[in-house]
């Protein structure tokens, strides 16, 4: 199978850091959102798309693993990469140190879709998210 990806980068903020300047554990999933929603702009379904096709995406489960950590000033490298899309969404994503090219964390992040209107759980992403995963990958 073939999976699309999509990277960002950003420099970690002193806010994102306790008090030895260290990113705060729960800040790694807030690095995870800036490369799922790079991923989703690139397939042309983002937050905005989402909302006005009718469905919603809530987070069903999270993993992750700390191998390194990323410190204030550092460079963040974010890779989201798409694993499952056609009964949910799952995504893997990577975190990197760009000036060491460590990996410092991993993890996945699944989501099951939501008809607005009714909400219902759907056991399928609607065609209007899968076709434009399908164009992307082509």
């Amino acid at each position: 199978m073939e999976y699309l990806s999509e990277e960002t980068e950003f420099k970690v903020d002193f806010n994102d850091c306790d008090p030895m300047g260290i990113v705060w554990h729960g800040n790694y999933i807030n690095y995870f959102e800036r490369a799922r929603s790079a991923l989703l702009n690139k397939i042309g379904y983002n937050y905005k798309e989402m909302a006005n096709s009718g469905y919603m995406f809530p987070v069903t489960e999270v993993k992750i693993k700390y191998m390194k950590s990323l410190r204030f000033g550092d460079i963040c490298r974010a890779k989201a990469i798409l694993v499952e899309y056609e009964n949910m969404i799952q995504m893997k994503f990577e975190l990197y140190n760009k000036e060491t090219g460590e990996k410092t964390t991993k993890g996945t992040v699944s989501q099951m879709c939501v008809k607005v209107d009714t909400n219902e759980t759907q056991f399928f992403c609607p065609k209007c998210f899968t076709e434009k995963v399908e164009a992307a990958l082509k």
